[in-house]
């Protein structure tokens, strides 16, 4: 893969009890990695906090949005970043610490056979979450049950978001075609990426649900992914994708 620049966008809304440990984990697990924070003008200061560590470290870097723009458009404008900056690979991950900073190493040795490397809470049936209610648990579990019965998309974990992904697949898929957010973006970005061929491995992690902050799942989410799925379904059907 010739010599690496890893990259890893980090979607932020109120995230000002997280991001400063995080960030400072996440640098220390891999010595060439670094960061772009894109922040939705968190009200908590998350932003401000970046852009100031920022003048100290070089290897942190902040995209200011103006307002709550969605989780599919803030992880567009990382990516953006890192592809006009030459980043390959780009590693996706959660501010809350569900996604650990220890794996990266994984995820970067693991890409070297593979175009995209998903971080798997459910690989091989086995169930790797901690601190989930039951009822979120059976939810995530079939909502990945129910995406690969319904496109065929052969991974256990499709709606998660530790991935790690070659810069040639970000430069295949028209990302300004992808309009979805939550739990169905990770479902197209991945089918997408599938359809055209682009190899996907499946590695283990353990999640843990956040101690710190507020969930930003909601009903929409859910909704948005419900309906999401028969679509790309039929989108590839008919040649659209």
């Amino acid at each position: 893969m010739g010599n690496p620049r890893p990259l890893v966008v980090l979607p932020t809304y109120d995230e000002i009890e997280n991001v400063p440990a995080l960030t400072e984990r996440v640098l220390a697990a891999v010595p060439d990695i670094e960061i772009v924070v894109v922040d939705d003008a968190s009200p908590d200061g998350t932003g401000r906090w970046v852009e100031e560590r920022a003048r100290s470290e070089r290897r942190l870097h902040l995209i200011s949005r103006p307002g709550k723009l969605g989780l599919g458009t803030a992880y567009r404008a990382g990516w953006q970043f890192g592809l006009d900056r030459g980043f390959d690979p780009i590693v996706t991950m959660d501010a809350d610490f569900s996604h650990d900073p220890s794996h990266l190493p994984q995820f970067l040795q693991s890409i070297e056979g593979a175009d995209i490397v998903l971080g798997s809470r459910y690989r091989d049936g086995k169930v790797t979450i901690v601190n989930w209610p039951i009822s979120r648990l059976l939810l995530s579990y079939y909502a990945n049950v129910y995406a690969r019965m319904v496109t065929g998309l052969p991974v256990w974990d499709a709606t998660g978001g530790f991935k790690c992904f070659r810069r040639k697949v970000l430069e295949a898929i028209d990302l300004n075609a992808v309009k979805s957010n939550g739990y169905a973006f990770q479902i197209e970005m991945s089918f997408r990426a599938w359809k055209r061929g682009f190899k996907i491995v499946e590695i283990p992690i353990v999640f843990v649900d956040r101690t710190e902050g507020a969930s930003k799942m909601s009903k929409a989410i859910v909704r948005e992914a419900v309906w999401m799925v028969p679509r790309l379904r039929l989108m590839s059907i008919f040649g659209r994708i």
